[in-house]
């Protein structure tokens, strides 16, 4: 019954998937209307730079107009702006040429061929939009089937954008002639009335046919030679190149329903294995942590037992274990104000990450509104100042803080300014590059804004209540004097207990960490939520079992030092996302050059780091918890 209840729970979690996202309304068109062809950016997974659409030489309309951006978009890079391609719904152009007359060819510098030429050279994409709908490039190939069934049937992926064009040997070759398929729904209507289309799939074959065989009139018109006998446009970059833009738009009926036409788009990976690693990871952890609650719960009530047993006193001179360090266990540790600014930095994380995930597992934030998901994130980290303000204004308070002004400030500022200060460093690089990816100044001074003027006021407002309240309720006094700490085995050493803790919520979410980074570093779309939901949670659960582990050897083992230490080790996981960071650079991307590197580890330090505190955060509290309630249940002197 439980079993069942477990996959009913994720068929739910997986249908939320393709909910589609509400507030975006459909357009819909009349035979002939325009349909508006929009650039988005230039991308290239061995780069990580972004360009926008018109820093390569492309055909420009008479006026180029952007569009304006939200946060989101303004931060991945996206410049969207109009583009001279003519398509109306349900109308096909066989050839035209896009801009120039056809007497008179696109002369491109050789500036502008040499760019060209290396953009090539780094394996850039274009990315065009229609009604909001990303272009994609067919890509059909035979799987590994039986010799009879191949040649029935091809697998069909689709490749997002399409690629600006290719090399053979040492030549470039652009692609100068694009043919797009665009698919429409038509809508039931009433029989007086007029059809309505719907722009469901929006596809591109990217072609390159030398100037010489795209035969053109005076009216703009051109015919595309026989596949087999045209040579594809050269582009020399020691000299200048003469080239025609050329476009055909073909329309075909289809089945596809508007409200599910990013199926295409979203099931490009294969969710066979997204299935099967999350229930084996569910398995894993569910049986693990099982495991480890019962030997603890065991141990501990075994252990209280004794304790409270009044036997001879004899007997409790010889005691030992974590009833011995009960004087000690609430002693302050060092540097209060900064461990109590952390932990509420990791409490504004959790929070944020809690919401964005939930309501995009709602499909509240899918890919087609573009540039929500970061814009949601950067304004919930803000609001959730507040609350991150109230614990670590309590825990200070707990541990004898007395300075609540400069602990406020310290929490508003220091994980905030550590992000944005390495931002910052990226961002020049960035700049010098010349690529959309870089954060304009105005937006720049817009986050600074939002820091100063909505994160740090609510950081302040929260930390004067939690400060205010009454500090966390201890249930031992602690001594005058420390206690001497016995010399620790080997394994009780931070770095080793940093390697142990890590080892479970790692394994727990490491195939869904796979996905994440092909989405951020390979241009894929992210939109897995219900999954990324589930994972989260068995995150949590796993790290506050392994923190309640640890600390509980700890305090058998008679050391008292556990507050920094707790929340070091709790984190450990996000050592093993650094390590398995550094085996997708290698193995999975193609990054040779000195700025994109420097990029990905920037980033991937940030990352790192969110994440330490978001472990560490869960695994110290889930302690603080265990040790307040294990002391709590024996009886003290």
């Amino acid at each position: 019954e439980r079993l069942r209840y477990v996959l009913g729970l994720l068929l739910l979690l997986h249908s939320t998937d393709s909910f589609y996202v509400p507030g975006v309304a459909p357009i819909n068109f009349h035979r002939n209307d325009p349909v508006e062809i929009k650039a988005v950016k230039l991308t290239s997974s061995r780069t990580q730079l972004p360009y926008e659409y018109y820093s390569l030489p492309f055909c420009q309309p008479s006026k180029i107009t952007y569009k304006a951006e939200n946060l989101g978009e303004v931060l991945r890079g996206d410049r969207i702006v109009n583009t001279p391609f003519q398509v109306s719904m349900n109308v096909e152009k066989k050839c035209e040429v896009l801009c120039n007359l056809p007497n008179k060819p696109v002369t491109l510098t050789v500036e502008q061929s040499k760019l060209i030429a290396e953009r090539i050279r780094e394996d850039y994409y274009v990315h065009l939009i229609a009604d909001n709908l990303p272009v994609a490039t067919r890509l059909e190939f035979y799987s590994n089937r039986e010799e009879e069934e191949k040649k029935k049937e091809k697998d069909v992926q689709f490749e997002h954008g399409y690629r600006l064009g290719f090399m053979d040997g040492n030549k470039f070759y652009l692609h100068n002639h694009l043919s797009f398929i665009l698919y429409y729904h038509r809508e039931d209507v009433e029989e007086s009335q007029e059809h309505t289309y719907r722009v469901v799939r929006f596809e591109v074959i990217p072609q390159s046919i030398k100037l010489e065989d795209l035969k053109a009139d005076e009216k703009s018109m051109c015919t595309l030679p026989e596949a087999t006998g045209s040579a594809p446009q050269e582009i020399d970059p020691t000299k200048e190149n003469q080239l025609l833009f050329t476009y055909s738009v073909h329309w075909e009926e289809s089945d596809i329903k508007w409200a599910s036409r990013w199926d295409t788009y979203l099931t490009m990976s294969d969710v066979q294995i997204h299935w099967f690693s999350i229930i084996n990871s569910v398995v894993v952890v569910f049986f693990l942590s099982g495991i480890l609650s019962m030997i603890i719960i065991r141990t501990l009530r075994k252990d209280i037992a004794n304790y409270n047993k009044e036997d001879d006193i004899e007997d409790t001179m010889e005691e030992s274990g974590w009833k011995l360090v009960h004087g000690d266990v609430f002693r302050p540790p060092q540097y209060p104000m900064i461990l109590s600014s952390l932990l509420g930095s990791g409490i504004q994380l959790f929070c944020m990450i809690l919401i964005v995930i939930f309501v995009a597992m709602l499909g509240m934030l899918s890919p087609s509104s573009r540039g929500a998901l970061m814009t949601t994130a950067c304004f919930l980290f803000m609001f959730m100042g507040v609350f991150g303000g109230f614990f670590a204004g309590r825990l200070y308070r707990t541990l004898k803080g007395h300075r609540w002004k400069k602990g406020a400030f310290c929490t508003a500022t220091l994980y905030p300014g550590v992000v944005f200060g390495i931002c910052f460093v990226l961002n020049c690089f960035i700049w010098g590059k010349h690529s959309s990816g870089a954060v304009p100044f105005p937006t720049m001074v817009a986050l600074l804004c939002m820091w100063f003027g909505i994160s740090l006021p609510l950081v302040y407002l929260g930390y004067y209540f939690g400060f205010r309240k009454q500090p966390y309720d201890n249930p031992v006094r602690t001594n005058q004097i420390p206690r001497q700490i016995p010399e620790q085995r080997w394994y009780m050493n931070k770095f080793v207990g940093i390697l142990m803790a890590g080892i479970l919520p790692f394994g727990a979410m490491f195939i869904e960490l796979f996905f994440i980074f092909s989405a951020i570093w390979e241009n894929q779309f992210y939109y897995l939520f219900g999954f990324l939901f589930l994972v989260f949670i068995i995150l949590v659960v796993s790290c506050s079992q392994i923190s309640i582990v640890m600390v509980y050897f700890q305090l058998c083992a008679e050391d008292y030092r556990w507050w920094w230490r707790t929340f070091l080790v709790s984190g450990g996981s996000a050592f093993y996302v650094l390590i398995y960071a550094v085996f997708y650079f290698v193995n999975k991307l193609d990054i040779v050059e000195f700025i994109p590197s420097l990029l990905y580890f920037g980033y991937t330090a940030l990352m790192v780091l969110s994440f330490w505190l978001l472990t560490g955060t869960i695994g110290f509290y889930a302690a603080y918890m265990f040790v307040r309630k294990i002391y709590a249940a024996v009886k003290i002197d």
